[in-house]
């Protein structure tokens, strides 16, 4: 998948995947509880982050809705990563605010990276929101509601070395009952010169792992057949078990995971390229449900930008990694970020990242201009000094050239079966069903009464667009 809109504004954000503004919700709700309506925006730790919300509002006395015009609180868990993102939140609040008018005593309130940064500018100067909490201090808000209650504003944007919510059972709301995230570690030691998140989110630290097998297991057993493994950066997760000192790498996590049943898919995301080892890479080859994809960004194919990036490793580094993967997993697909238009980056160095996108072979990008954030060490040591058209067209360039790679990776597919794991009904036929192969390829296939989602069945390509494999069933796999 790319992000073909050129003008999109702002930076990549290292976890696989941007969805803005999904509502979640249950088709249900009890009689007589209290409602909470929630977007979310952003990675997919906002997401997740999300269920586990919902499992602290749902302890006491809350469920969700998809109405926005009935809810009792609002709430909506943001993105900082990006200027369009904090735009796109101040929308909604507006209109928050409109429905807390027409409805007096709903509460609004702001979670996530965005609450932690404009804390006091989202509440006391622009007075759109009751409440604002932070990554860490979800578990806080029953209190904070019973302080709004009180009439007092709540807020908590305490930053923890401590918080993983290891206890805590996300409440999966709006889910395909086939997929689940499972965050295994919070906040980023990384200090990338463009990025927020270590600001936002706070340093990092590794969740219980027999926390994440349980979680695991549960999902499993409760027919979902594939979990997504979500850090900030996974391949830096380790976890000391206090009972024997034992440290638990991420290697040794994945083993444990793929280990739970060889029905159980397992995805992770995302990796950094200075941590990921090759006893990842092996381990990924070693079990078969450990699927062959890895999201490796690189930002720039230029060393001197990387080094402006506090990246840590430089363009030959980067295609040395490459390169590995491929040796030990050659059937592995591979996936990027990139930024266009860092500060200073002139058009040759520009061109060393369109080059990068040929050598690495990327099955997809992520692919943005350049936004400066405040706070960051970009924001405070450099101007940002490529005009905004020369963002635009250098994007526009990285997203042409990705999306030839993209058509041609896929099209090499044409001929093959793969197993495909189905996930629902195509978006756009209700004749056809849809679902991904190891290397996260989206493959659609005429629907057929025998199999649901959740089922694995083997597909031969038969076409390709540069997002799509289309292809017909020819066998089950049991």
């Amino acid at each position: 998948m790319y992000n073909d809109n050129p003008t999109l504004e702002g930076i990549s954000q290292e976890l696989l995947t941007e969805r803005q503004g999904e509502v979640f919700f249950q088709e249900t709700s009890n009689a007589g509880q209290k409602l909470f309506y929630i977007e979310s925006y952003g990675c997919q730790m906002n997401f997740s982050d999300s269920e586990i919300v919902a499992s602290i509002l749902a302890e006491v006395g809350y469920s969700p809705t998809r109405n926005l015009e009935e809810s009792d609180l609002i709430l909506i868990n943001t993105c900082s990563i990006r200027e369009k993102a904090e735009e796109t939140v101040r929308k909604r609040l507006r209109v928050f605010d409109q429905v807390k008018n027409n409805r007096p005593g709903t509460v609004v309130g702001v979670l996530g990276c965005m609450a932690e940064r404009l804390k006091v500018k989202l509440m006391e100067q622009e007075k759109l929101v009751d409440l604002v909490v932070g990554p860490d201090a979800y578990r806080d808000l029953p209190n904070l509601l019973a302080t709004v209650e009180d009439g007092d504003k709540g807020i908590n944007v305490f930053l923890s070395r401590e918080e993983t919510y290891a206890d805590i059972s996300p409440l999966r709301l709006d889910s395909n009952g086939v997929s689940a995230f499972i965050s295994i570690m919070r906040g980023c030691d990384n200090m990338c010169s463009f990025c927020v998140v270590p600001f936002t989110r706070g340093r990092e630290r590794s969740r219980n792992a027999f926390s994440i097998v349980a979680e695991a297991t549960d999902l499993y057993h409760r027919g979902y057949r594939e979990v997504t493994l979500l850090g900030q950066n996974v391949d830096s997760y380790k976890w000391e078990n206090p009972e024997n000192e034992q440290v638990v790498s991420f290697a040794e996590l994945l083993e444990m995971v793929a280990l739970i049943h060889p029905d159980l898919r397992v995805r992770f995301s995302t990796s950094h390229p200075k941590d990921i080892t090759d006893e990842v890479l092996y381990t990924m080859a070693k079990y078969d449900n450990i699927c062959k994809y890895i999201h490796l960004p690189v930002q720039s194919g230029n060393s001197r930008v990387l080094e402006l990036m506090n990246r840590t490793y430089d363009r030959d580094w980067y295609m040395s990694k490459i390169r590995r993967v491929y040796e030990i997993m050659p059937e592995c697909a591979i996936s990027s970020d990139m930024i266009a238009g860092f500060c200073t980056e002139t058009e040759e160095e520009h061109q060393d990242t369109l080059s990068m996108i040929e050598f690495a072979n990327y099955s997809m990008s992520y692919m943005f201009y350049y936004s400066e954030r405040p706070g960051t060490l970009a924001a405070k040591k450099y101007e940002d000094d490529i005009p905004l058209e020369v963002k635009k067209r250098r994007l526009q360039e990285i997203i042409s050239l990705q999306n030839k790679v993209s058509l041609a990776h896929n099209r090499a597919d044409i001929g093959k079966t793969f197993k495909v794991l189905i996930e629902g009904t195509s978006k756009k036929s209700i004749h056809d069903l849809k679902g991904r192969n190891s290397q996260n390829k989206m493959v659609v296939f005429p629907k057929m009464e025998t199999y649901k989602p959740g089922d694995y069945v083997w597909v031969k390509v038969n076409e390709a667009t540069s997002a799509t494999l289309i292809g017909e069933i020819v066998q089950e796999q049991i």
